[in-house]
């Protein structure tokens, strides 16, 4: 087997090894490939490894040797699984690895939001409490989440656990899902979405992205969000309309969002989340703590194992074969 990674630096920027995936076949590395090199460089592969290298439908027919295309992520819009399946390409992705880490980011998010702990500590360092004349003081309202409703759109893995950390806030738990028929023994408020929106303090997206989702946070969707509400996405980039987001920031319909995705990554500095008041914006790191990353290892050797051996798991597509 020839193994080949088109993208190794993100999930892996030099503090892990790939030594693991040597007992499988020929190891090959790139710490990124640009999209004219991707053919040139996976031309002999039997296994690729990547995590954001698009493969599109004209890249997988280059391919043909190609038998696994093994994702270091969850999602898989990036790769055109229809191409795939026409050409036997069996794609596996690595689910739930990075459920508790992205919950926390949210929370993450929600805190810094609440609590303005930066803000505070950046002013105490530059002496501002040395010369106040009070024991204490507020450079911006600070808020209690006991009792406050927070919005959860999406029930996977990544929404139950913000659920169940916010029951540990005392917070008041509202859900949103597409199958909420699925979840009738759960102990949580499944709601139609409009009804969520109008009652939440604080929303946060945790759904796949799609071409139902895409964009879904757009004008119609915020203006039926409480005034003053706070925004999560730890989601995908996509299923924001950014230029909403931002007219409601500057008008005060949002006081704030928190978001660790964008629609283009990298971004351009045109981006208008870039311009606008009361955000916190992180670079798609929720889920690139070291002991998530060491997780995510385990499973794609477990991916590469089971392929090898003829008994493939976590695939997302239907190859023909």
């Amino acid at each position: 087997m020839n193994i080949v990674i088109l993208d190794s630096v993100t999930a892996n920027p030099g503090d892990l090894s790939w030594d693991f995936l040597k007992k499988y076949g020929t190891l090959t590395i790139y710490d990124r490939s640009p999209v004219n090199t991707i053919c040139e460089r996976a031309k002999d592969a039997d296994i690729v490894i990547l995590n954001k290298t698009p493969m599109s439908r004209e890249t997988v027919e280059k391919l043909p040797r190609l038998k696994m295309i093994a994702l270091l992520a969850t999602g898989y819009n990036i790769i055109d699984c229809d191409a795939c399946d026409k050409q036997g390409i069996s794609v596996v992705n690595i689910p739930s690895y990075s459920a508790s880490a992205v919950a926390q980011q949210t929370f993450a998010f929600i805190l810094e939001y609440a609590n303005r702990i930066g803000l505070h500590s950046d002013s105490v360092l530059s002496g501002e409490w040395a010369s106040y004349p009070d024991f204490c003081y507020q450079l911006a309202p600070l808020r209690e989440l006991l009792d406050k409703t927070i919005g959860i759109i999406g029930f996977g893995k990544i929404g139950r656990r913000v659920a169940e950390i916010a029951k540990a806030f005392e917070m008041k738990v509202l859900v949103h899902t597409a199958h909420p028929e699925k979840y009738k023994d759960e102990d949580y408020d499944f709601v139609d979405r409009d009804s969520l929106l109008a009652a939440s303090d604080i929303v946060t997206i945790h759904c796949p992205l799609t071409p139902e989702t895409e964009k879904m946070v757009n004008r119609d969707f915020i203006s039926k969000m409480k005034d003053g509400a706070f925004l999560v996405n730890t989601s995908r980039g996509g299923e924001l309309d950014e230029e909403a987001v931002k007219e409601a920031l500057d008008s005060g319909k949002l006081s704030g969002a928190g978001v660790d995705v964008l629609s283009v990554e990298p971004p351009v500095p045109e981006n208008p989340l870039f311009h606008t008041k009361n955000i916190y914006i992180t670079p798609h790191i929720a889920w690139a703590s070291y002991d998530t990353r060491v997780r995510l290892m385990k499973i794609l050797e477990e991916n590469v194992k089971a392929f090898c051996e003829g008994n493939p798991v976590n695939v997302v597509n239907h190859p023909h074969k």
